[in-house]
């Protein structure tokens, strides 16, 4: 029994697979993507209890294949967010419009970049994730695998080295 209905998912999944790929290549713009995430949704339909029918399986298809998607996606946009490293400061702090201050405003962009460039890596992230990204003290410890005591002092290491550095400017 449980053969035959692996059997008949995999005729169903064959039916639409090439349907399916070609959404998923208009959703993700990489056909390969496409096909990967058209894969894993044929495991999932595989592994949903051969005891549970699937009423609409053009529907259970694509629907699988959606929540993969935003699952892809969610992963995408979180790896951007850990990879502050990669990204220039300059992207992440803010200037003002105010034509007068925009020179001024540089100076001091470049002088927080520096400073916080010398920071201790581990010190760094942290920093940047919780000033930059407003994660909370908590949050930075999980993802960082380190204690909020810990995430606290990298904080205020931090901060006190930004306000020496700009202390000895100004």
């Amino acid at each position: 029994m449980a053969h035959q209905i692996a059997a008949e998912r995999v005729v169903i999944f064959q039916r639409y697979y090439d349907e399916l790929v070609r959404f998923l290549t208009a959703k993700l713009r990489s056909r390969d993507q496409a096909m990967d995430v058209a894969q894993e949704t044929f495991l999932r339909v595989l592994a949903v209890n051969p005891s549970d029918s699937i009423l609409r399986p053009r529907a259970f298809l694509y629907k699988t294949a959606i929540n993969l998607t935003v699952d892809l996606f969610r992963k995408r946009r979180r790896q951007r967010e850990e990879s502050l490293e990669s990204a220039g400061l300059q992207d992440v702090l803010v200037a003002p419009a105010d034509q007068e201050s925009i020179v001024e405003t540089s100076e001091q962009i470049r002088l927080l970049q520096e400073a916080i460039l010398e920071l201790p890596l581990r010190c760094r992230q942290v920093f940047l994730l919780n000033k930059f990204k407003e994660r909370s003290h908590a949050e930075i410890a999980a993802q960082l695998g380190i204690s909020v005591s810990m995430v606290e002092k990298h904080i205020m290491k931090a901060t006190t080295h930004c306000r020496e550095r700009f202390r000895d400017v100004l």
